[in-house]
């Protein structure tokens, strides 16, 4: 498997990938279901957003982005999902080690990310990847302008 950066060519493709609108609901928290293709396309317009593909031969698995903050200084893994025909097979957990090492790359002195508190399956990819919660004062806080109270892990 390999990690790369991502084509617009595959923006459609990615937004087939959640299969319900809850499902959508957990991986971005938007409603559209399904998910517009120029969603995915339009997230790639950030100037600090690092976009990749988790791909095994030309067959993309997984997609995540990673989100610089200099003024922070950390890196947000953020929009991580699995191929449907792909999950339950470590797909996760290689995406997310393979964005947390070009987190760290990055340079910045935190890395973190965010789920979906009823995003069980996700929480135990990424506590597997060796994110950990941070501490609970620090997340309320982190979650006063959240349309829901997120998990917040940070990898140690």
């Amino acid at each position: 498997m390999d990690l790369q950066p991502f084509a617009m060519t595959h923006a459609a493709t990615v937004a087939s990938w959640p299969t319900s609108s809850r499902e959508v609901a957990m991986w971005c928290g938007r409603q559209e279901f399904p998910l517009p293709a120029r969603v995915v396309a339009d997230w790639q317009r950030g100037e600090d957003v690092r976009t990749h593909l988790l791909v095994e031969g030309s067959d993309p698995l997984g997609y995540g982005e990673l989100w610089l903050d200099a003024e922070e200084d950390e890196v947000e893994l953020a929009h991580l999902i699995v191929a449907p025909a792909a999950r339950g097979r470590g797909i996760g957990r290689e995406l997310v080690r393979g964005l947390t090492a070009l987190a760290w790359e990055a340079g910045r002195a935190n890395v973190f990310m965010r789920v979906h508190p009823d995003n069980d399956r996700a929480l135990r990819c990424y506590r597997g990847a060796g994110y950990l919660p941070v501490d609970a004062h620090l997340a309320a806080e982190w979650n006063t302008a959240q349309p829901v109270d997120y998990t917040w892990l940070q990898h140690r």
